[in-house]
């Protein structure tokens, strides 16, 4: 299955070169290719020896038709427990 390989794609780049996905909430077809909305812990350490909420942080990418991917950017970064109005 196609999404499931675009899952894997997306998981592994962001396990090497970002933090592991905590989880991938939007996963849309477009004319430009695939589109993913995930989210990552941020910081974990730091927040845990804070006694503060985890952040998290949501980030937009963009694979190609042929599962590269071409952009990520980070869209917002909230607090774990926080709920996420759009």
């Amino acid at each position: 299955m196609e999404i499931i390989k675009i899952l894997e794609v997306v998981k592994t780049f962001f396990g090497q070169f970002i933090r592991p996905v905590h989880k991938i909430t939007h996963v849309h077809k477009s004319d430009r290719g695939w589109e993913l909305t995930v989210e990552v812990i941020e910081e974990k350490e730091y927040m845990k020896a804070h006694a503060k909420d985890e952040l998290v942080g949501v980030y937009n990418v963009l694979l190609s038709p042929e599962l590269e991917i071409v952009s990520f950017q980070r869209k917002s970064l909230r607090a774990r427990g926080a709920i996420l109005h759009e």
